[in-house]
């Protein structure tokens, strides 16, 4: 399989903008992993006019992807699991070009998984599992029941990835294996969501009080990377200077809601500060000693 992909990635591989090739085969018949391509070509790039372009193939009775993608993106990528599968092609797959050992480096760079990309990682999946269990809550209080299974399922495994990264390791595709084996609360969670016989009012109910006691129990160790970053002064932040602070950047999004159930919780206080309209005052922000 590799020698009928070779012409492809060796041209590729001659081009000094190419920092690494790799190439992931597919373990099982229908892999999410590979979006059931038998084959996974990963290349890495300094520039490109795209960040990411992807290719396909067939070849004999196979099917291939290509995915060029930019150093940059890639990174990015890795820091915030937005894309979860490369993380799995980069362990796993097969290097077969690597410049300057690119690969070899990210590869053991990603093994070792340092504290400050995981408080990292772990902070982006606390703050949408905060905001998808308050939509929950929203929808089920309206009595919008369906919609709101459909959330907890989603903050379900926002909560699973979260307490994969407290194991100190990435969360695959197949993340519910992980927690099984590393996390048996959450994965008894998930259980009794998806196997209750409940009708739908009264499993999201039983749920909503489980979760609470669940993400009330990580607050700190979730939000962990924002609260470092507000302690660097000893003053209080406005909301838009901790928005601008670069290490928020890849949770800007939920980063709202996540200071509010802060607050709420007394991980955070609030402090008011006068403005030049009479009883309007900024709201500031401050970790709670």
């Amino acid at each position: 399989m590799e020698n009928l992909l070779r012409p492809i990635y060796q041209e590729r591989a001659s081009q000094p903008n190419t920092l690494g090739v790799l190439v992931y085969e597919k373990l099982h018949h229908n892999s999410p992993v590979t979006d059931s391509f038998d084959v996974i070509l990963l290349i890495v790039v300094r520039e490109a006019e795209e960040d990411w372009y992807v290719k396909h193939y067939e070849y004999e009775d196979k099917t291939a992807a290509m995915h060029i993608v930019r150093e940059d993106l890639l990174g990015q990528w890795i820091e915030t699991s937005g894309y979860r599968k490369v993380i799995d092609w980069l362990i796993n797959g097969k290097i077969v070009f690597d410049r300057n050992e690119y690969l070899s480096h990210l590869r053991e760079k990603l093994r070792e998984f340092p504290e400050i990309t995981r408080q990292l990682r772990k902070c982006v999946e606390f703050a949408k599992l905060i905001r998808t269990y308050r939509e929950c809550k929203d929808l089920f209080a309206a009595k919008h029941y369906l919609d709101a299974n459909s959330l907890m399922v989603r903050s379900l495994h926002y909560l699973a990835r979260v307490a994969v990264l407290e194991k100190g390791l990435h969360p695959e595709v197949t993340v519910w294996n992980q927690v099984k084996r590393f996390d048996p609360e959450v994965y008894k969670l998930y259980e009794e969501l998806m196997e209750s016989e409940e009708p739908p009012e009264k499993r999201i109910q039983l749920m909503l009080l489980a979760s609470d006691f669940a993400i009330h129990s990580r607050a700190e160790r979730g939000a962990e990377h924002l609260l470092n970053i507000m302690r660097e002064k000893n003053e209080p932040w406005s909301f838009g200077e901790l928005k601008v602070h670069p290490e928020t950047q890849y949770y800007t999004l939920d980063l709202s809601i996540l200071l509010e159930y802060l607050v709420e919780r007394r991980i955070v206080e609030t402090k008011a500060v006068e403005t030049k309209g009479q009883n309007i005052y900024h709201r500031q922000y401050l970790v709670k000693d």
